[in-house]
């Protein structure tokens, strides 16, 4: 079982719709998936149609007997399953923290699910948090989505440092452009400059495009209501780099 996660330091950069999409696209190459909507504003749980809810909250969630393939909800697709989000997720740090092995148990509650699904998706809040050293230790890749503007750009910078200071591996790492608009030449000029000092940065990006926006309207993948549009293609293409990137098996 494959985990990736989509991250950032900052917000509202596109990685909920990165992460729904790219579920979307390996229910569609066949992969048993699952989504787990970590961020307690739930935006990916909205998409797939799913209540941000998880019954008995997340202290529940963290407990000894708690199997968390009783929290796992079907959505509209087969093979692809949600974890939905829950208000309570707001304390998710405060839950982990006295734990033993705060940093690991994400890891641990996933791997009683590790021969239902092929690959699952992390959605994660944008902090650097105990949550977010869970993802960064179990994930096998990490999708960060990057606008291209200083302050975003910044946001990378301070990722990489932290995974260098902690000795993480920092082969996990893998930015690509986000909310891209050509015809502004910061956007162009930026990337042209990060792609010259960063190899690990992704070959495609996700374009500023309405029918992105469109998916809150739908509450959908983009694949699902416009298979043909620019937003469509442009997650197909980034899909196909990250299954290279991630020797995916589909």
């Amino acid at each position: 079982m494959k985990v990736i996660a989509t991250y950032n330091l900052k917000g509202g950069v596109g990685k909920t719709a990165a992460a729904v999409n790219l579920a979307f696209l390996a229910y569609k190459a066949g992969a048993r998936t699952l989504i787990w909507d970590l961020d307690p504003q739930g935006a990916a749980s909205f998409y797939f149609k799913s209540p941000a809810k998880i019954k008995g909250g997340t202290d529940k969630l963290l407990g000894k007997k708690r199997e968390i393939s009783k929290i796992v909800k079907a959505t509209d697709f087969d093979n692809l399953d949600l974890i939905p989000a829950d208000i309570q997720l707001r304390n998710f740090d405060t839950d982990l923290h006295p734990r033993k092995d705060a940093d690991r148990r994400i890891g641990k509650l996933l791997s009683q699910v590790k021969n239902n699904y092929d690959i699952v998706f992390l959605d994660c809040p944008p902090s650097m948090s105990t949550v977010a050293e869970n993802v960064f230790r179990t994930s096998d890749r990490i999708l960060i989505p990057i606008i291209p503007t200083p302050l975003s750009i910044r946001a990378y910078e301070q990722v990489s440092l932290f995974f260098a200071q902690n000795k993480l591996k920092a082969s996990k790492l893998l930015p690509f452009f986000s909310m891209v608009d050509k015809r502004k030449k910061l956007h162009r000029e930026l990337i042209i400059d990060f792609a010259k000092e960063h190899h690990e940065l992704l070959q495609t990006y996700i374009p500023y495009a309405s029918q992105i926006e469109q998916m809150g309207v739908h509450q959908a993948p983009v694949g699902a209501f416009s298979p043909n549009g620019i937003g469509s293609r442009a997650f197909d293409a980034l899909f196909r780099a990250l299954a290279d990137r991630a020797a995916l098996p589909f």
